[in-house]
This record gives structure tokens, sequence and C-alpha cells, in this order.
């Protein structure tokens, strides 16, 4: 699956390798660090955050949106 804006494609599958490689030869067989990706990772957040910038996405704005929705469900039961 590519990323939500095509700059971030090549990021988020070097950071896609470096996970699945991370998760089949190190987590499945007990090795809990996973700091092998961790720049991988930045990385792509990076590019992310950027593109969600350019696309006028603030998460800030949906979060707040679900968070007040649970607690008008929590105070009507």
């Amino acid at each position: 699956m590519d990323s939500i804006a095509e700059a971030c494609n090549q990021l988020k599958k070097e950071y896609d390798g470096c996970f699945k490689f991370w998760f089949a030869e190190k987590f499945l067989k007990g090795e809990l660090d996973d700091s092998m990706c961790s720049n991988y990772f930045k990385s792509y957040n990076q590019c992310l955050k950027q593109a969600m910038k350019d696309q006028n996405i603030n998460l800030d704005e949906v979060d707040v949106s679900h968070l007040t929705a649970d607690k008008e469900k929590a105070t009507e039961g």
C-alpha cells in the first residue's frame, strides 16, 4: 500500500522493509529491541507530517472530535 503522499512512498517502503525484517528475524525470535528501524520511522514520520500539513489535515481536530463523541456517549448512558 502506498503512503498518503506520493513524496513519502520511498520512505514508507524503506521503513516497511526494515519493520518486516525486524519482526520476522528479531521480534519473533525474542529480541524486543526495535531501535534498528527508528531512523527509517523518523524520516517517514517527518514526511507524513509535512504531507498532512500540505493537505490541510489536522489530526488534533480528528482526535478532539472523537474524544468529544466518546464523552457524549458516556454521559448519555
